[in-house]
């Protein structure tokens, strides 16, 4: 099968590898791809948010299944517009999308799913905020409503800072979703699923760091690193996320009429109280795919392609499976980020991390010169995934491939998954 990749970052390059190791895919396209994608694949310059030029691409292709990596796509109704000709797509319609791209949706969604999850208020007014942080105390939470690549969220003790964030998203036309702190440890769980009450499944969960410090300090990114498995987690615990979260919120979309068919990221919070929804998202979340995808040995092209075609319980074979490996990511981002970045700097050393084994890196905001050298192109550059039989030694060689990289000025996190590693994770 032939196979179009839409997005730039390092989750389309982890789906470009992993398709590409699939015996039944015999083509990848990618759009518009990054420098590192572009060396194993074509590439396309389009505009991956316009429908017209997104169906275009696709039937001149002649693709058999279109992957939409980012969120930013989904919002646009580029899967519509794919659906309308014709053109296989793993990904959900727009209206399905607001799982990811409204806050308020989706907890009305939840509510009426019993799908358990943060209280929450939806404000409009700096007084409104305020009130939300007196009732649930500190830390205050605060999330814009619409879109925000992952960088919508503040926590922080500091009441001044979570009035500042909520009226920067006001300024911006946006509402805000203040929700109650939740303890305990979180996890992210994707889930592929078919469109139909029955097709689900689940991947190896993982844990990201969305601070930009050690020690979760600092601001929210796109994310600074994950890790799978999690061996922290009671056995049964993807099955609990289906009949908890994933089926009962798939089933309460079918019954509106939106039938969700894509990934269902589901951010959770491992609590005292059971597991309760952070957030949704709509497709592969960045940097877990990386890590995640590293392990899975189930062709990721019949998995998805399977969904596409509403075809998942009729094909238990094709039931998500591991390595029995760990693999860690770790993101190597520019100087500035997630403030105001400075890229167009000459990296050095990608191809001896690679050369090291069982160690990957997955190109995110990278270009290249005429050279052929490769830039810093956007706020994360790249990750790093090591993978070994430990944790403990997935993650050594993760960092040993990051230390042969040299970007002047680059930021990278030194703890990503030390704390699993030491045994200090517990559930609550």
């Amino acid at each position: 099968m032939k196979i179009l990749v839409l997005g730039p970052g390092g989750r389309e390059h982890a789906l470009v590898r992993t398709l590409l190791a699939d015996p039944d895919v015999t083509q990848v396209d990618a759009a518009p791809g990054n420098a590192g994608i572009a060396a194993e694949v074509p590439v396309h310059q389009i505009d991956a948010n316009d429908p017209e030029e997104v169906v275009a691409l696709a039937q001149r292709l002649g693709s058999d299944l279109v992957v939409i990596g980012p969120e930013a796509p989904l919002a646009a109704g580029v899967s519509d517009a794919l659906r309308a000709v014709h053109v296989p797509v793993f990904g959900p319609s727009a209206a399905a999308a607001q799982l990811e791209s409204s806050k308020v949706f989706a907890k009305q969604v939840m509510t009426v799913a019993g799908v358990s999850t943060a209280a929450s208020v939806h404000a409009k007014t700096a007084e409104q905020v305020r009130a939300a942080c007196v009732e649930f105390g500190a830390p205050y939470v605060i999330k814009d409503d619409g879109l925000a690549a992952g960088k919508g969220v503040v926590v922080t003790e500091d009441l001044a800072a979570a009035l500042a964030h909520a009226e920067s998203c006001f300024a911006s036309g946006s509402t805000v979703v203040v929700e109650e702190f939740l303890d305990g440890p979180e996890v992210s769980v994707f889930v592929i699923a078919d469109g139909t009450p029955d097709g689900a499944v689940a991947l190896s969960p993982a844990q990201d760091f969305k601070r930009i410090h050690d020690d979760d300090q600092g601001p929210n990114t796109g994310g600074m690193g994950a890790y799978t498995p999690l061996d922290w987690l009671p056995e049964n615990f993807t099955e609990q996320v289906l009949d908890q979260v994933a089926r009962p919120v798939l089933a309460e979309m079918d019954q509106r009429g939106t039938p969700f068919l894509g990934v269902l990221y589901c951010g959770l919070a491992v609590t005292t109280r059971g597991i309760r929804v952070i957030e949704f998202n709509a497709r592969f979340g960045d940097p877990e795919t990386q890590p995640v995808l590293s392990r899975l040995t189930t062709p990721l092209g019949q998995l998805l392609l399977a969904a596409a075609r509403s075809e998942l319980a009729e094909r238990p074979e094709l039931t998500p499976r591991f390595t029995d490996s760990s693999a860690v990511a770790v993101v190597l981002a520019s100087p500035g980020y997630p403030g105001t970045t400075r890229t167009g700097a000459v990296m050095t050393g990608i191809a001896d991390a690679e050369a090291l084994e069982k160690v990957a890196v997955f190109h995110a905001g990278t270009a290249a010169n005429d050279s052929g050298e490769y830039l810093s192109a956007g706020g994360r550059v790249l990750a790093v995934v090591g993978q070994g039989d430990t944790l403990a030694q997935a993650r050594q060689r993760a960092y040993q491939g990051l230390e042969l990289i040299h970007l002047e000025d680059g930021q990278y996190r030194t703890d990503i998954a030390r704390r699993a590693v030491a045994g200090e994770i517990q559930l609550p």
